[in-house]
């Protein structure tokens, strides 16, 4: 078994990672939001480096569980969120905003809810 209250305490910091993702990214109607103004890129940046504490974070959890926690839970592809992570860290300048955006409209709250639910399960 692992440590749950280690897990825990990341997992806060995970889901507070992300609300702030999604308040970062809340102005934004379409990608080019993220780039025509320096408001713009300076939440994308913001955002990117959220992105990537979260993808570190996960596999820090990962590493924790041996692997056995988030693979409870497969309505997330975890191993793209960890590779955006990667991404992010080694090819920063050939990332494009569409990426960011479609990440922000379509995918955060969905996990949001799954890490929710990781922590309530964890718990009880």
């Amino acid at each position: 078994m692992f440590d749950k209250t280690l897990v825990l305490d990341i997992l806060n910091q995970i889901i507070s990672a992300i609300e702030t993702i999604e308040e970062r990214c809340a102005f934004a109607k379409t990608q080019d939001d993220f780039c025509d103004t320096k408001e713009g890129q300076e939440k994308l940046d913001g955002i990117c480096m959220k992105l990537i504490a979260v993808g570190e974070s996960l596999k820090n959890i990962d590493k924790i569980s041996d692997k056995k926690l988030l693979e409870q839970y497969p309505s997330i592809e975890w191993k793209k969120i960890k590779g955006i992570r990667d991404f992010i860290s080694h090819h920063y300048f050939d990332l494009d905003s569409e990426v960011i955006f479609d990440i922000c409209q379509n995918e955060i709250s969905k996990l949001l809810s799954v890490l929710k639910q990781i922590k309530k399960d964890l718990s009880k």
